[in-house]
């Protein structure tokens, strides 16, 4: 059974032949944090350094509760693609033709796999604002215009300056007084999804009340049913 690095060491081994492997491209609304409600290309990359994606992997993961699916190139949008213009005409495919959005979000599994200047010069080089999600274990280029940062206990926190921490709650072995020393502008938790999500949410609200520096995020997009 391979671990999670075991994947790791295969998605950059398997870039020397395909530059970038993208589970998913589709045109959507951000769901969460600060941007939410936002039109955005979601750009998803296949692999993470946190898990392998495979369910029998999950109990024995760093991160045990995620709950998408990253793994394969096998989604709308999703290929492997040689040369980041590749990937942008599958972004503006995926965009409504009246409105094309501004801003793409690069997400996973854990994008910065596989982010690079090609990439980043690229995008703003088609006028797009780059958003980035990421749980932190790597280091984000600052070129990338907005780094949202989503830490999992029991993985070392690299990235430590930020726009955005969103914290997912409650973990264990990771609570928001760990996190305060990092630097970000603005501090989101979100409610652990799941069967006790709903105990969850009541506890990140009780916490937020309690602590006005941080703010309440919501997954609207499964709220109102889209992508």
């Amino acid at each position: 059974m391979r671990n999670s690095n075991d994947y790791s060491l295969l998605i950059s081994e398997q870039r020397r032949h395909d530059m970038y492997q993208i589970k998913e491209i589709f045109y959507t609304l951000q769901g969460e944090g600060h941007n939410a409600g936002r039109p955005a290309i979601f750009c998803r990359f296949a692999g993470c350094n946190l898990w392998s994606g495979v369910e029998a992997d999950r109990a024995t993961a760093t991160c045990t509760f995620c709950d998408t699916d990253f793994v394969g190139t096998n989604g709308p949008g999703g290929g492997r693609y040689r040369r980041a213009e590749q990937v942008i005409d599958a972004m503006v495919s995926a965009s409504s033709d009246d409105a094309a959005p501004t801003l793409v979000v690069l997400t996973g599994g854990e994008p910065m796999l596989q982010v690079d200047k090609e990439l980043i010069d690229a995008l703003h080089d088609e006028g797009f604002e780059i958003a980035i999600e990421t749980n932190g274990t790597i280091a984000v280029p600052r070129a990338i215009d907005w780094i949202c940062v989503s830490p999992k206990a029991g993985a070392e926190i690299v990235q430590r300056t930020g726009d955005e921490l969103k914290l997912v709650y409650p973990q264990k072995a990771l609570s928001p007084e760990d996190c305060l020393d990092l630097e970000f502008t603005h501090r989101y938790l979100q409610p652990m999804d799941g069967p006790d999500s709903a105990a969850h949410t009541a506890a990140a609200v009780a916490y937020v009340k309690a602590n006005p520096e941080w703010r309440l995020s919501l997954q609207t997009h499964k709220l109102i049913g889209i992508p």
